[in-house]
């Protein structure tokens, strides 16, 4: 991994490129052969996340004295990327992992907090994300959560829904409210490890896509949590919030990024295969034409995740590049996954050939870590911002 920047800054340097195609590799050799078992089954197989860790893959920004890679923000959406092209599933349960919650610790967390945590995450401890709630969704802080002082501590009550990760993560990054008066500078944000008392994670969602990462909802019934959980300052946890998802947002954009690039793979690889009227389909101008067009759609996306992710990792303004980059990637994503479908024919509607389920997996794209609506309203304040 390397914190080197290229020139043009959307190209890859040697190391990131010896990095996405190790990535890649692992995916094609350890993942695919699973991809079909895991969205059955709706479980993420065990086995693979503990090769996740050993590949360095859940530890990426990491730093090395807590036994991480070290890696760059832009390394993790490289991984991402890569993984997605094979399995969009398990690339959130490391999407999640790397962009909201290890990089919520090592930007807020205390000394201590760092010291205990960080080395599990990146060991063998899975992470999840807690915000969401029934009334909260894309008005991310109308929490119903409520976390009240006690001694020592804090109380919490409440219910989160659609927690990604939820099933097997260890740790949860938590965001309540102790003050509803307040607004949002009441939000606060806790780490909260599972089996804690009074936590339980609840129903799994039964979902139309990326089935094999659970998502399920949380359960917080007179959960007490030690003031040192606190992450940052008590009435911090909007900040923490916003500015974790916005980075997650490019996270989002790579992994809508490697399912367009995977299912444009295997779009034209059918192509070149599949004969009618005694030729390859893939020689017939209709078929190149789209092809060409769904080839130049992924790179322009291509080029805005990148361009994110690298002004991300220089320290300087991204909200609208981010903003920007998760709205085209999944516009992206799940075009070309829908003429994937169409180039297979009648094999693109069964579940024997992959282009239904990078279909399925492509819709959620446009909706979780905020809609496209959320995002172009992003993108609208900012550049007209600009014009005063």
């Amino acid at each position: 991994m390397t914190h080197s920047v290229p020139s043009p800054l959307t190209q890859l340097s040697e190391d990131e490129t010896l990095f996405y195609e190790t990535v890649r590799q692992f995916a094609e050799n350890e993942i695919s052969p699973l991809v079909r078992s895991m969205d059955d089954e709706q479980k993420l197989a065990p086995a693979l996340a503990e090769k996740l860790f050993a590949l360095g893959l859940m530890g990426i920004e990491v730093p090395e004295e807590f036994g991480g890679a070290a890696g760059s923000f832009f390394d993790a959406a490289l991984a991402i990327e890569a993984i997605s092209t094979v399995d969009p599933a398990v690339a959130v349960l490391v999407d999640v992992h790397n962009t909201l919650v290890v990089n919520a610790l090592r930007r807020w967390g205390s000394d201590e907090q760092r010291k205990r945590w960080l080395p599990r995450l990146a060991a063998d401890t899975i992470g999840a994300y807690a915000l969401s709630e029934a009334g909260s969704g894309s008005d991310a802080f109308a929490l119903q959560t409520r976390a009240e002082a006690v001694e020592n501590g804090y109380r919490l009550n409440g219910r989160k829904l659609w927690i990604s990760n939820a099933r097997e993560a260890g740790l949860f990054i938590l965001f309540a409210t102790v003050d509803p008066a307040a607004g949002y500078r009441g939000i606060t944000a806790f780490v909260i490890e599972a089996g804690a008392p009074g936590f339980l994670v609840g129903r799994k969602e039964d979902k139309l896509g990326i089935r094999a990462s659970s998502t399920c909802e949380l359960i917080l019934d007179n959960c007490e949590v030690p003031a040192a959980n606190v992450l940052d300052e008590v009435g911090k946890g909007y900040k923490i919030a916003i500015e974790t998802l916005n980075e997650g947002r490019i996270g989002i954009g790579a992994q809508m990024l490697g399912l367009a690039k995977g299912a444009w793979h295997h779009a034209a690889k059918y192509a070149q295969q599949r004969k009618q009227f005694g030729k390859p389909i893939a020689e017939f101008q209709a078929v190149q034409f789209t092809l060409a067009e769904m080839a130049t759609e992924i790179e322009a996306a291509r080029l805005l995740v990148y361009n994110a992710a690298r002004l991300k990792d220089a320290g300087l303004p991204y909200v609208k590049e981010a903003a920007m980059a998760k709205l085209f990637a999944s516009q992206v994503a799940e075009k070309t996954a829908s003429q994937s479908v169409e180039i297979f024919g009648g094999n693109g509607f069964v579940r024997d050939y992959p282009a239904e389920k990078y279909y399925r997996d492509a819709k959620v794209g446009k909706i979780y870590e905020g809609t496209s609506n959320m995002q172009l309203m992003t993108i609208a304040k900012q550049v007209l911002s600009r014009q005063g």
